[in-house]
């Protein structure tokens, strides 16, 4: 990176803030999957660390995120150039358990530091918050609250007349306190985030800064060792994504803030990705980047940057970055050209620019060009289905929902359309006519006469109650159960497979190495379960794809599957949503719900899991396809900490202890 708006005592900050959180996250995902202590429950609270924990060092606990053989954290540290003889005491800092709220406060402090601002510095900063708020705005065009495009653009032009450090400073003043008004104003859920109190000395703008410098670090520093060397690209991994989400929680930034910046970035990126494939002399057909399919890769990266810079953005995104492009002109080189330039040359001329755009997601065809390397079992019926406007728009985490119940081919998007959030959506299209066979069952079964007259009686107001606990299953309804048994056992082992290839999917990168969030409802929670199970059980490190993940009535068994170990895949939240009433879904599984338990009945009883009783809202298994949109609002899944809210009152989920 050549330059940084950032001095250097304020780098120095920021990564030892990214050091914190990369770990605190960690913590939080411990609470659910490791025997080692886990830290208080509050997000940067001081925890009590036992004599065994204590006594050891970051670099005797190879697993930590923050350990320097992960490489998330010191190729952060490199990037923006932090003294590397500071490296070791950064990374023992944030993994002590031990005086976090100090840490934080202390470095939130250092962040302040206003040494000598230029001119130039202070421009730089400004217009990097008007570029924020002109995207928020545009990826918020319906929200009245919000400041037009043609407003920010008349500021924008003042802006540019202001010469002096003071005048910038004043504007930039002014533009902090229209933000945390519009921040009041537009926030739905405010307690549902944990800001610092120290934090709020902070200054919008310099928190903006903060957190657009390190997102320039995680998605384009590449792997490093303790000699340096360069070795590969990672991508954003959602190890990152998640640690940048708690640090945004600590400062008071929302989310959406954060979801601006990223966009900001990738089409910056993505234009000067199309520079640089446009400058190659292709008169040479020997040259290497030529072969193997890199003239391919160079056309759809070409093709994605056009759209990009060409106008065929969604009109929100384009009239965004439109209103920022005079400041983003002498902004980016600064940040996002550097460290571009710096890593593709390490890597190799065009392969390297290719490589660094497919990395995140700027260049390729995306999920619905994905081919399965080999099939498994007897799958056939397997692809995804782009949906939502989100597509080529500079979006750096995608969205994967599966759908569980189909009657008809819409039945795989349609549940999932109205959610209103900036993923790049694919609904996953498996196995329609084993699913809609056994949809079309599960429909008979609870329409039939005998089971219209137990409902009536109150015979099945809920499974796990005494009824189903004493196996009193009504003999009636096991006869009428035949007509799903022989369809739900295969769809059962298709569900099974069709995870194995949705592993397989990801593994390969097709989803250009983005964080992953997955939302699934009955067979689909299941194909999502099996999918991190088989991303545990694969070689190399693959905890750093997936970043959320929300089950709905999974049929999955509570004793006979190891949770944990799909814990573990999971970066962020990982929610198992579950209605007690859920009687299709019992009888289904009749053999073995007392014995092993079911995750769509009951909570999971493993550390981390939220568990959400969405009983009021299933009246039946099928409900999940049409109630899905409501309960995935109510979970606030942009939040840190679970939330789950009940009308206008909002309640945490508890976790097991």
């Amino acid at each position: 990176m050549e330059t940084s708006i950032l001095n250097s005592t304020q780098r120095y900050a920021s990564c030892a803030l990214f050091a914190l959180a990369l770990n605190q996250s960690q913590h939080h995902q411990w609470r659910l999957t490791t025997t080692l202590p886990p830290p208080d429950e509050e997000p940067i609270g001081s925890a009590v660390v036992t004599s065994a924990a204590a006594a050891s060092t970051v670099s005797d606990r190879p697993h930590l995120w923050i350990h320097q053989d992960s490489g998330l954290l010191f190729p952060v540290f490199k990037f923006l150039r932090v003294d590397d003889k500071a490296w070791d005491g950064l990374k023992e800092t944030a993994g002590s358990s031990s005086q976090i709220s100090h840490h934080v406060a202390s470095f939130i402090n250092l962040l302040s530091d206003e040494s000598v601002p230029t001119s130039e510095t202070c421009g730089k900063e400004l217009g990097l918050l008007k570029a924020v708020e002109a995207m928020v705005s545009s990826l918020k065009a319906a929200d009245s609250t919000v400041r037009s495009v043609e407003e920010l653009k008349d500021e924008l032009e003042s802006v540019h007349g202001a010469e002096t450090v003071s005048d910038k400073a004043t504007e930039i003043d002014r533009i902090d306190i229209s933000i945390k008004e519009q921040e009041q104003d537009t926030c739905e859920s405010p307690t549902c985030e944990r800001p610092v109190k120290d934090a709020e000395s902070l200054s919008c703008h310099r928190k903006v800064t903060v957190l657009y410098e390190l997102l320039s670090a995680c998605l384009l520093a590449t792997t490093t060792d303790r000699k340096n060397d360069l070795n590969s690209v990672k991508g954003y991994d959602s190890r990152h994504r998640v640690a940048l989400r708690l640090l945004a929680t600590w400062l008071d930034v929302k989310w959406i803030q954060m979801e601006a910046l990223e966009v900001i970035l990738a089409c910056s990126i993505m234009d000067i990705i199309r520079g640089e494939i446009e400058k190659r002399d292709t008169s040479d057909p020997s040259e290497p980047w030529k072969k193997g399919g890199m003239i391919g890769a160079a056309a759809v990266a070409g093709g994605a940057l056009l759209a990009a810079t060409g106008g065929v953005l969604a009109p929100a995104v384009a009239q965004g970055l439109g209103a920022v492009a005079p400041t983003l002109g002498g902004l980016l080189p600064a940040i996002g050209v550097g460290g571009f330039a710096a890593a593709a040359t390490a890597i190799g001329s065009v392969s390297g620019t290719i490589a660094i755009a497919a990395s995140f997601g700027a260049a390729g065809a995306g999920l619905c060009g994905s081919k399965m390397a080999r099939r498994i079992g007897d799958i056939e019926d397997f692809k995804f289905n782009a949906f939502g406007d989100n597509h080529m728009q500079g979006r750096l985490a995608v969205g994967i929902m599966v759908s569980g119940l189909v009657f008809e081919e819409a039945d795989y998007v349609r549940p999932w359309e109205s959610q209103n959030v900036n993923l790049e959506r694919y609904g996953l299209h498996w196995e329609y006519n084993n699913l809609a066979a056994v949809s079309t069952a599960v429909r008979d079964l609870i329409a039939s006469k005998i089971t219209t007259q137990l409902i009536s009686v109150g015979a099945m107001l809920t499974v796990i109650g005494a009824v189903m606990a004493a196996l009193a299953v009504p003999t009636a309804l096991i006869s009428a159960s035949d007509i799903i048994d022989s369809k739900w056992a295969i769809a059962l082992d298709r569900s099974d497979k069709a995870g194995k290839l949705l592993a397989e999917v990801l593994l390969e990168g097709h989803h250009g190495h983005r964080p992953v969030t997955f939302i699934g409802f009955s067979l689909g929670a299941r194909v999502i379960f099996k999918c991190l199970q088989c991303l545990a059980e694969s070689e190399g490190d693959n905890a750093g794809i997936v970043e959320r993940v929300v089950l709905l009535g999974a049929p999955i068994s509570l004793k006979d599957e190891n949770w944990p170990l799909a814990r573990k895949m999971v970066s962020g939240r990982f929610v198992n949503a579950y209605s007690t009433n859920d009687w299709t879904l019992g009888i289904a599984f009749r053999s073995n719900l007392v014995s092993q338990g079911l995750a769509g009945i009951q909570p999971v009883d493993a550390f981390g899991i939220e568990n959400v009783d969405v009983t009021q809202i299933i009246e039946s298994h099928s409900s999940y396809m049409h109630m899905t949109d409501q309960i995935v609002k109510q979970l606030e899944l942009d939040t840190y900490h679970p939330v789950w809210i009940t009308g206008t009152c909002e309640m945490e989920i508890s976790t097991p202890k």
